[in-house]
């Protein structure tokens, strides 16, 4: 299957577009026309696209125009319209996208909207957009009528900053290349076994001591207030809401080996470099553990605009099972304490006393797993919601094949790039699926150590993952089918390569009914 003029991923609603019709062309007359209200995202479209055309794209005020339509005369500028009235059912996050000879106009009732309408309307241009110099290309984007809006409010993406540690301007570049795809959350995976990752005030050793560790005996690192208000304003300006996560009982050799007042002897451990899981916990019972996990939860809220904490709980095998069952129930009500929504992994549906609005982030396999199921569904029982996130198909660190250079295959072995795609969230709970928030793509580090492993993993699947959550499923639309998203990555490899990102994976050249 060849690809459409004008394919965008991921799917929209709808798109109709007209053969024949004449495109919109950019050209050094082109304007930015937006309200003081539509203003950010003006100045990030133009941030965009003055670097590959050399045009210089002012932005100017509105000015009157017609209804769409053929009476309008020809233009080259691109109209962005907040319009809190439209009649399309748009919702917050949902934009109108019109291009043809008579301009470029997107149409939202809020920023946010206008924003996915501008990676859109960048995925109709030549790929040569995407370069940071200026590029010689017919800048067209073919005639398209567009109404969009998400299938989940949360879509997710997760990057592991522990096992090897990225510094603030890769997590940035990390927040620009997952906006294209309509990802509206990064959660960083800040505290674990082999380092703690963001600056507590009230304990500088977390830091100064449990910082200076990876994987593999690497320098480790940290981010300062500075580093992380650096962060969490570069994700703002791109809709992003970055969910912080410290995760607790287990995972915590970083904090035992900075304070030895959060072990039973009083005695700190020995820095792990290792990539072994479930052998440390935290002194549930402690009065120590409870103070510091006040102080680091109070710190990392406050340092966070957004509304989730997410506080871990995961793989806490050496933690006795009651007091673990005790200790989650008691983490999520002082997370909801410092006045965020708490997130724990699904085995901390163990807990029966958690917070009201606990959300559970499930991590099991599409296969059957009652336990994993059962404590997924005891978030919901407690009124809750869920984050999907199934190993074998959303994680991106897992190996594409038997052939790939880097990459883990516990979860049921490879996951292929189709694998990544075919799967539909509602099958995993059914009688839950009302309760799912949205998805999550987790990218874990022990084998990725630098920004070319990042995007070798990533690059195509987190694109297969976008689609499932930002598109209507396959039930509700003909072309959330395999063979057809095949084609429109086929079509979106160049935007891909011209801005810098070396995929894993390329289905261009493979027969797009086998597994990629």
């Amino acid at each position: 299957m060849r690809h459409l003029p004008g394919s965008i991923v991921p799917e929209p609603v709808t798109q109709v577009t007209p053969p024949g019709a004449a495109p919109f062309v950019l050209t050094t007359a082109s304007r930015i026309v937006a309200t003081t209200a539509a203003a950010p995202v003006a100045d990030y479209l133009a941030a965009l696209l003055r670097p590959s055309t050399g045009f210089p794209l002012p932005i100017i005020a509105p000015i009157e125009r017609g209804p769409a339509g053929a009476d309008r005369a020809p233009t080259h500028d691109i109209v962005l319209h907040l319009d809190v009235a439209d009649t399309r059912n748009l919702g917050a996050e949902g934009y109108a996208l019109e291009t043809s000879a008579v301009g470029v106009f997107v149409t939202a009732a809020t920023p946010a909207g206008l924003f996915y309408g501008i990676q859109s309307l960048r995925q109709l241009f030549p790929s040569q957009i995407e370069a940071r110099s200026v590029q010689s290309a017919a800048w067209e984007a073919p005639a398209t009528t567009v109404t969009d809006h998400p299938r989940f409010s949360y879509r997710g993406a997760m990057l592991d900053v522990v096992r090897h540690f990225f510094g603030v301007d890769e997590v940035c570049r990390f927040i620009d290349v997952i906006a294209l795809f309509k990802i509206n959350v990064l959660h960083l995976h800040l505290t674990d076994d082999q380092g703690w990752r963001i600056t507590i005030d009230s304990h500088p050793e977390l830091t100064s001591i449990g910082g200076a560790t990876e994987v593999d005996g690497g320098p480790g690192g940290f981010y300062s207030k500075d580093d992380f208000a650096r962060i969490v304003e570069h994700a703002a300006q791109r809709f992003v809401t970055i969910v912080p996560e410290i995760d607790v009982p287990g995972h915590t050799n970083a904090a035992l080996s900075s304070l030895p007042e959060l072990n039973p002897d009083g005695n700190p451990v020995t820095p792990y470099t290792g990539t072994e899981v479930g052998f440390s916990t935290l002194d549930t019972t402690s009065d120590a553990t409870w103070a510091f996990l006040d102080d680091v939860f109070r710190e990392v809220a406050e340092q966070t605009p957004g509304p989730w904490l997410h506080f871990g709980g995961d793989e806490s095998h050496v933690t006795p099972h009651d007091a673990y069952r005790e200790f989650v129930g008691k983490a999520s009500r002082l997370v909801a304490s410092h006045g965020k929504i708490p997130i724990a992994w699904h085995e901390a549906g163990a807990g029966t006393d958690l917070a009201p609005g606990t959300v559970g982030q499930y991590w099991s396999s599409l296969s059957p797993n009652e336990i994993a199921v059962d404590r997924a569904r005891s978030f919901v029982r407690q009124g809750g919601s869920l984050i999907l996130s199934p190993s074998d198909v959303a994680y991106l660190d897992m190996s594409y094949d038997e052939s790939s250079p880097i990459g883990l295959s516990w979860a049921d072995g490879p996951t292929s790039v189709r694998a990544s795609y075919e799967w539909e969230p509602t099958e995993i709970l059914p009688d839950a699926s009302t309760a799912i928030l949205g998805i999550e793509a987790p990218l874990w580090t022990e084998t990725v150590r630098s920004r070319a492993d990042i995007d070798y993993l990533v690059f195509p699947r987190l694109i297969a993952v976008a689609e499932i959550a930002w598109s209507a499923p396959a039930t509700e639309s003909p072309r959330r089918v395999w063979p057809d998203f095949a084609a429109r990555l086929e079509a979106l490899e160049p935007h891909l390569t011209a801005a810098g990102i070396t995929p894993g994976k390329q289905v261009r050249g493979h027969d797009v009914g086998q597994a990629v």
